[in-house]
């Protein structure tokens, strides 16, 4: 994994872009639950949505640890 890459000359932290990648999913995930009902069983919904944007940019964190750079 390398530290930084660059979008038309710019460099960019790669950790912005897990973020990025991390909030998009996060988004559809959160919209596919209250699709779903599920947040009827949710104490604290900002609070959930915080811990699964962890959990979702730490997955990606992981995944990318294993690719080849």
């Amino acid at each position: 994994m390398s530290g930084e890459f660059s979008l038309h000359g710019v460099f960019f932290p790669t950790l912005l872009g897990l973020m990025l990648a991390a909030w998009l999913l996060n988004s559809g995930v959160r919209l596919l639950l209250q699709r779903t009902g599920a947040y009827r069983h949710v104490w604290h919904p900002a609070l959930f949505n915080l811990a699964l944007y962890g959990i979702v940019l730490g997955v990606l964190f992981h995944l990318l640890r294993w690719t080849p750079s």
